[in-house]
């Protein structure tokens, strides 16, 4: 294929509507960019890093098989990563809103990274890419 192409949103399966948004938006920043009602159970809830770049489908899970997977989506493993350009005041504003830090930053050969968990236990990277 030679066409251009990006990925344009994830979906995360939450517990809540209300309480996803007001996680993302509050604790982790991001911008609230579409909460459509698309029906008496089921909403079309979009956020994103402020800067914009792939954005999150907050999608409530709907049976027994989407509510296992709140939280452990990859398995244990590190499900997103997410890039700042300030590391140092983007990990304080962590701190000061009391999101769990999994490991504490490290700086690694690809730049400063460190570890935290959101509301569903999902684990992310925090990292600063260095310089190129």
């Amino acid at each position: 294929m030679t066409a251009s192409a990006h990925l344009a949103m994830i979906t995360l399966v939450v517990d809540d509507y209300d309480d996803a948004i007001a996680y993302y938006t509050t604790k982790l920043g991001f911008e609230l960019l579409e909460d459509t009602v698309m029906s008496e159970t089921k909403r079309w809830v979009v956020v994103s890093p402020k800067g914009g770049g792939c954005r999150l489908l907050l999608a409530k899970a709907a049976n027994e098989e989407q509510r296992s997977r709140i939280g452990d989506q990859t398995g244990g493993r590190v499900f997103l990563f997410l890039h700042v350009r300030d590391f140092d005041e983007y990990f304080s504003a962590l701190v000061q809103n009391s999101v769990k830090i999994v490991r504490p930053p490290s700086v690694e050969p690809y730049g400063k990274v460190a570890v935290f968990e959101d509301l569903y236990g999902n684990l992310w990277d925090l990292v600063q890419p260095n310089s190129d």
